[in-house]
């Protein structure tokens, strides 16, 4: 499940992104950023209580030893829940950012009980010339177990993309997502940026749910604010919502 307003109203190409949420989406985008950030999102889809997520994201940098973060998610009611707790770590090796992350999940079912798996996910990103970046993320990468019957695991999902900044207000991105059970996803978005980069346009589209995604982004200091929604011509809308705060150094 990506974390972010902005990334939803992106189709979800995010793993070239270097921001708070890139702790969930590719935690190789955290290593670029330089001061402390926390966050908070909600999530509803197709107006369905049961289809809703709530998270909480805070990454601290350091000077020498990499930047860490911590993460926190709840989808679901109380009929079905899926929640976690995460770990994080990035590190900038010049123009090469690297990442990795350990996720506590836990699965809940009424009348089922629980079951609790530890995931592990690798990623990295590069700006390959000025301008031109690369990324790449592997969620789930010890194929955790949740059950022995019917051999169930948690998903197993690996993605690669590519981002372009044509100029310094515009940036497409193009993203290929294979779950090891499912047909691959192609995603891709647009950000545009206008008064003074205070104010953000996005679109965007995925091709294995046929989602046509837009979203808006504002920044008012050290808050930002994302707000996106998308449809599918059966299910009908989503809402995403997200706030975030970068703490003065």
């Amino acid at each position: 499940m990506p974390v972010g307003a902005r990334a939803a109203a992106l189709g979800n190409a995010s793993v070239t992104l270097p921001d708070l949420w890139a702790l969930h989406n590719n935690v190789a985008g955290i290593a670029g950023l330089e001061k402390m950030q926390v966050g908070a999102y909600a999530e509803n889809r197709f107006g369905v209580r049961a289809f809703s997520t709530m998270a909480l994201q805070a990454v601290y940098p350091t000077n020498r030893y990499g930047n860490y973060g911590l993460s926190m998610s709840r989808f679901g009611d109380e009929l079905f829940s899926q929640q976690h707790i995460g770990v994080g770590i990035g590190h900038k090796l010049g123009q090469f950012s690297l990442g990795v992350k350990a996720d506590l999940w836990q699965v809940a079912a009424e009348g089922y009980g629980s079951r609790k798996a530890v995931t592990l996910s690798v990623g990295g990103q590069a700006e390959i010339v000025p301008g031109f970046f690369f990324g790449a993320h592997a969620h789930n990468i010890n194929q955790a177990k949740l059950a022995t019957f019917d051999d169930e695991r948690l998903p197993t999902i690996m993605k690669a993309g590519l981002g372009y900044r044509p100029y310094q207000k515009l940036l497409l991105l193009a993203e290929t997502e294979k779950h090891i059970d499912f047909p691959a996803n192609f995603k891709a978005g647009i950000e545009y940026q206008l008064l003074q980069e205070k104010v953000a346009l996005r679109s965007g589209f995925s091709t294995l749910t046929n989602r046509a995604t837009f979203g808006v982004g504002f920044k008012a200091r050290q808050l930002f604010a994302d707000y996106a929604f998308g449809s599918t011509t059966l299910l009908g809308m989503s809402h995403h919502l997200s706030l975030s705060y970068t703490f003065q150094k």
